[in-house]
C-alpha cells in the first residue's frame, strides 16, 4: 500500500516542483531615482556612457515610449507596487498617505512561493508588505553613511549609498536567499536624486568634464501656456548655490554680488541660514570622507570665487548647468558601475539564465531642457522613463520597441511572467506579448497621465492628459483652465502649443473624446478632481 501511494504521488510532486519553482523565472527589478533616459547611452550617448546598464538593452529589449502615470517619486512607486493609478491607490502626491491595506505585487509573489527582498530606496512606508527581507532608506535617505530601516531595527552603514545598496543586494543573493525557491528582488537606488552627491572618485573625475548643452536651455516658454512660465525649476533662478552647486557658505559670505541662499516652498521664497543649507550629505561624512571630498570642493569654490563676479546671467546659467551635469552624471556613473557588479554576479553564478532583469526609473528628469531641472510635467523629459528588460531565451537580444507602455504595467507583467494570477482591480496591461515579439497582440494606442502636487515645491500646476505616438493633449486646471496640444512628430522638443491652431482642429476633437474615454476607463473623474483639491 505504501508503495502504491508513493507511485501515485511522486509524479505529482515532480510536476509541482518543476512548474512552481525551477520553471518560474527569478525577477530582479532595478530602479533608480530620477534617472533621465537622456543620461543612458543606450538612448543617447552625448552626455555619458553607461556600458553596464546598456548591457540589459543589448541582451534584451529597449522601450522608447515607456512613461509614468504621475511624475513624482512616491506616487510613481505606489503605482508600480499596486498596478493602479494614483487616484485609486490614494498616493496622489508625496504628502498623501498610502493605503497599506491594498494588495501589492510583492505580497502576491510571496504568497505564490517566491522569496522576496528589497534593498535601497522605497521612499514611503517603513515596513513593506510581502517582503521577506529588507533594508530601506527612511524617506529620501542619505548619500553618505546612510541610515537603513530593517526588520531587526535601524542601522547606519558607513560608506557611499550606491555601493552599500549593491553590497546588501549581492550579500542577499549570495548568502541569504533560499536556493530552492525563485526570488523576486527589488534593488532600488537613491541616486541620482537631488542633491546629486557623487563618490569622491567620481566627484573629482566629473568636475573636470564639460557637457553638451541642450538646444532648449534658454527657452522663454513663448510657445507654451501659464504652467511652464510659472514653474519654479529654472537652473539659474531656482537651483541653490550650496545645496546643489556645492558652494560653501563662507565662500558666499566673501562675495558681495551673490544673492542669499533661498528655498522655494509653495511659491514663496524663504531665506535659509547658510550653514544649515550647506550640503547636508557632507555633514554626515567622517573626517576621512570629508578630506577626500574637500579636494574637489576646494576646486569648485576657488573657480566660483574667481569667475562668478565676471559673469552675466547667460554665463551664470551655463556655469550652473555644468555644475549640475558634473554631479548628476557622476552619481549615474556609480549606479552603472554597481549595476555591472550585479550583472556580473548573475552571469558568474549562472542565475542569469533564468532571471528577468529590469532597469527603469521612477520618472524622467530635466537635464537643462527648457532651462529646467526636476520633473512633474507631462512633457517628455519627465514623462518618459528608461525601460529595458532582458529575459534569456524569451526576449530577442537587441530588440527596440516604441509602443506606449507605462509603469502601471509592471505589476501585471511580472505576475504573468511568474504564472501568478493578477487581481481584477489592477489597471495595467501585461507587456509579455511585446517581450515575446508579438506586437500584433498589443492593443493600447494611448496612455493617461495625471499630476496633482500643486501648490507645492517647484509650483508645477495640476494637469492630466492623453499621449499617443503622434500627439499629446494636456489640460491644466486648479487655478487655471488651459489646454495644450503638442505634435510629437513635427515638434519633438514640444516648443509650440498648437491647441488653437485651426490645422489641428480635428485632432483636438478626436483626442478630447479619447481623453474622456480614458478617464472613464481608469475611473478618474471631475468628482475626484474636486476631492483632491486641498
Amino acid at each position: 500500500m505504501k508503495k502504491l501511494i508513493y507511485i501515485i504521488f511522486l509524479p505529482l510532486y515532480i510536476s509541482y516542483s518543476c512548474s512552481s519553482d525551477h520553471a518560474r523565472p527569478n525577477i530582479l527589478f532595478i530602479m533608480s531615482d530620477d534617472h533621465a533616459y537622456q543620461a543612458i547611452s543606450a538612448y543617447d550617448d552625448r552626455l555619458i556612457e553607461t556600458p553596464n546598464i546598456d548591457r540589459i538593452a543589448q541582451e534584451g529589449i529597449l522601450f522608447t515610449n515607456a512613461s509614468v502615470t504621475n511624475s513624482i517619486c512616491a506616487p510613481s512607486r505606489a503605482v508600480i507596487l499596486t498596478g493602479k493609478h494614483s487616484h485609486l491607490n490614494g498616493k496622489i502626491d508625496n504628502n498623501a498617505k498610502f493605503d497599506d491595506s491594498q494588495t501589492t505585487f510583492p505580497q502576491l509573489f510571496q504568497k505564490a512561493g517566491y522569496q522576496t527582498a528589497m534593498f535601497g530606496k522605497l521612499h514611503f512606508g517603513n515596513n513593506p508588505k510581502g517582503v521577506d527581507d529588507f533594508l530601506i532608506l527612511p524617506g529620501q535617505g542619505n548619500y553618505i553613511n546612510p541610515k537603513f530601516i530593517g526588520k531587526e531595527g535601524d542601522t547606519i552603514i558607513t560608506g557611499y549609498v550606491t555601493d552599500i545598496i549593491t553590497d546588501l543586494t549581492l550579500n542577499w543573493l549570495d548568502s541569504k536567499r533560499d536556493k530552492e525557491k525563485p526570488f523576486m528582488m527589488m534593488y532600488l537606488h537613491k541616486a541620482p536624486h537631488r542633491p546629486w552627491w557623487p563618490s569622491p572618485e567620481k566627484f573629482a573625475e566629473f568636475y573636470e568634464k564639460e557637457f553638451l548643452e541642450p538646444e532648449t536651455l534658454f527657452d522663454d516658454y513663448s510657445g507654451r501656456g501659464t504652467a511652464a512660465k510659472t514653474a519654479e525649476m529654472n537652473i539659474l533662478t531656482h537651483m541653490q548655490y550650496m545645496h546643489d552647486s556645492k558652494i560653501r557658505p563662507e565662500t558666499l559670505k566673501e562675495m558681495d554680488n551673490v544673492q542669499p541662499e533661498i528655498k522655494y516652498i509653495r511659491g514663496e521664497t524663504v531665506v535659509r541660514p547658510g550653514p544649515d543649507g550647506f550640503m547636508r550629505p557632507f555633514s554626515r561624512a567622517n573626517e576621512d570622507q570629508k578630506a577626500k571630498d574637500n579636494i574637489t570642493l576646494d576646486k569648485i569654490n576657488n573657480d566660483f570665487k574667481n569667475n562668478w563676479p565676471k559673469m552675466n546671467d547667460k554665463e551664470k546659467m551655463k556655469w550652473k548647468f555644468q555644475r549640475y551635469m558634473q554631479d548628476y552624471l557622476a552619481t549615474i556613473s556609480s549606479v552603472d558601475d554597481n549595476v555591472g557588479r550585479v550583472l556580473d554576479y548573475l552571469e558568474e553564478t549562472g542565475l542569469n539564465e533564468n532571471t528577468i532583469v529590469v532597469y527603469t526609473s521612477d520618472q524622467g528628469f530635466y537635464l537643462g531642457e527648457h532651462g529646467w531641472f526636476d520633473k512633474r510635467f507631462i512633457y517628455d523629459e519627465s514623462f518618459k522613463i528608461p525601460l529595458m528588460i532582458k529575459w534569456p531565451n524569451v526576449i530577442k537580444p537587441g530588440t527596440t520597441n516604441d509602443e506606449m507602455v507605462q509603469n502601471l504595467d509592471f505589476a501585471q507583467t511580472f505576475l504573468e511572467a511568474a504564472m501568478i494570477e493578477a487581481p481584477d482591480d489592477m489597471q495595467g496591461e501585461s507587456i509579455i506579448p511585446l517581450l515575446k515579439g508579438n506586437v500584433e497582440k498589443w492593443n493600447r494606442d494611448a496612455v493617461y497621465y495625471h499630476y496633482y502636487e500643486y501648490p507645492s515645491v517647484h509650483m508645477v500646476k495640476r494637469h492630466y492628459g492623453i499621449v499617443n505616438k503622434e500627439y499629446k493633449l494636456i489640460h491644466f486646471y486648479y487655478d487655471v483652465d488651459e489646454w495644450e496640444l503638442y505634435d510629437r512628430i513635427n515638434d519633438p522638443n514640444e516648443m509650440t502649443n498648437v491647441y488653437n491652431n485651426p490645422d489641428y482642429k480635428d485632432i483636438v476633437k478626436k483626442l478630447t473624446e479619447e481623453l474622456y474615454e480614458l478617464r472613464k476607463k481608469y475611473k478618474d473623474s471631475k468628482e475626484l478632481d474636486q476631492k483632491y483639491l486641498y
